[in-house]
């Protein structure tokens, strides 16, 4: 005698139709059937959500965007010496200037680059000086500075824009001052030594005072100037 294969229906009649039944009803109008809803238009995920919409909505606001413009003119790694081995850290040399006569140099140290790079920036605009700038954002006069072994000497030059280099440049470039020539004197690659002697050189810039002019006494018979 033949066996007749097998059949759920066998077990207790035909499956119910449910969600996750391929062989149930999938009708508009089936227990089953699905719509559109949390999934969107189409039933796929994120189908009717817009452009540039995120799935949390706003999680954050948009940091206002800083006056001050920085440079990083050195970062290096550096280790200390601790009971099981060495610690390496980061340390970063950072210039903030916003081009309107605002400069400052400030250096960081951190475990992580980013977080150096914060330090050394906070640092910056807590030193920063402004400079004294002619009319056409030169310097009003020549002047030296030396620090530590850093010796530099910053020259007006109309017409010439801004001649530097190493680290002297960017300082001078975030300071807003252009139409200047400088020039590093000494054999130091100490970017930061240099950097700080061109600070050092701009803080001692002055502005010339105008002459003096006697004022005039009007008596009868014509005017006539103090003596």
């Amino acid at each position: 005698m033949d066996k007749k294969p097998f059949t759920s229906s066998q077990q207790g009649g035909a499956r119910r139709p449910g969600p996750w039944n391929n062989k149930g009803p999938r009708g508009a109008g089936a227990p089953g059937a699905r719509t559109g809803g949390p999934r969107g238009a189409g039933g796929r995920p994120g189908a009717g959500r817009k452009p540039g919409d995120s799935r949390g909505g706003k999680r954050g606001f948009d940091k206002p965007r800083s006056e001050f413009a920085q440079k990083i003119i050195d970062i290096r790694r550096v280790a200390r010496v601790v009971a099981g081995g060495r610690r390496f850290s980061f340390s970063v040399c950072v210039v903030v200037g916003d081009k309107k006569g605002r400069v400052g140099v400030g250096t960081g140290k951190a475990g992580d680059t980013s977080l150096a790079i914060e330090k050394a920036a906070t640092s910056a605009r807590k030193q920063m000086i402004t400079v004294r700038r002619t009319d056409t954002g030169s310097i009003p006069h020549e002047v030296k500075a030396k620090y530590s072994s850093a010796r530099v000497i910053l020259m007006p030059a109309p017409g010439r824009g801004l001649v530097a280099g190493s680290s002297v440049r960017p300082v001078l470039d975030l300071a807003g001052v252009t139409n200047v020539t400088a020039k590093l004197l000494s054999g130091t690659k100490n970017k930061l030594n240099n950097a700080r002697a061109a600070i050092k050189a701009l803080q001692m810039l002055s502005v010339p005072k105008k002459p003096y002019r006697a004022p005039e006494v009007v008596v009868e018979g014509g005017p006539f100037v103090a003596q």
